[in-house]
């Protein structure tokens, strides 16, 4: 079962798909993406994994996602946006690279028996990127979240809070 959860930031995206985690299992699997770019960020992921108390396992994998979610798990994916990022740095902002890339590692995630909450941003509904970099970056962005959205069994969108169904 894949969930797809997105929204704008501080959208209440996170804790909905903990809450929605910790109904399927008292010891869900929390995946984090993100690349440890310095030291403040290191403190603010260690600030993160903190805030989850010990139902939790932490995970952190940059790309190969479908490494760490054994069968039978209930995995928090968060986020599509970092996952991205670390594909788009590695390619040289290379937008039809990175999204083929990505495609080829969520699509294995099709083929697990697990339980898969995938937490996106809607970043094209922000503020328009001043830079070419950033504006690829968006719709590299949007055409992956219309890939994982197609492919999720249930969609939400998170709105100030309040959970809308989408599929």
């Amino acid at each position: 079962m894949i969930y797809y959860i997105t929204g704008g930031e501080r959208s209440g995206k996170s804790s909905y798909a903990q809450n929605l985690a910790l109904s399927h299992s008292n010891t869900p699997k929390y995946i984090a993406t993100s690349r440890v770019w310095d030291a403040d960020h290191r403190k603010r992921i260690d600030r993160h994994i903190a805030d989850r108390d010990d139902r939790w396992t932490s995970v952190e994998e940059e790309k190969n996602i479908v490494s760490v979610i054994e069968t039978n798990d209930v995995v928090v994916i968060d986020c599509v946006t970092l996952w991205l990022t670390n594909f788009y740095v590695d390619t040289k902002n290379n937008v039809n690279k990175s999204l083929e890339l990505a495609k080829i590692e969520f699509n294995k995630l099709l083929n697990l028996e697990a339980t898969i909450i995938i937490i996106s941003n809607e970043i094209g509904m922000g503020v328009h990127a001043q830079t070419e970099i950033g504006r690829k970056f968006t719709e590299l962005q949007g055409w992956m979240n219309q890939h994982i959205a197609k492919h999720a069994d249930k969609a939400t969108m998170m709105v100030s809070g309040i959970p809308l169904t989408l599929k």
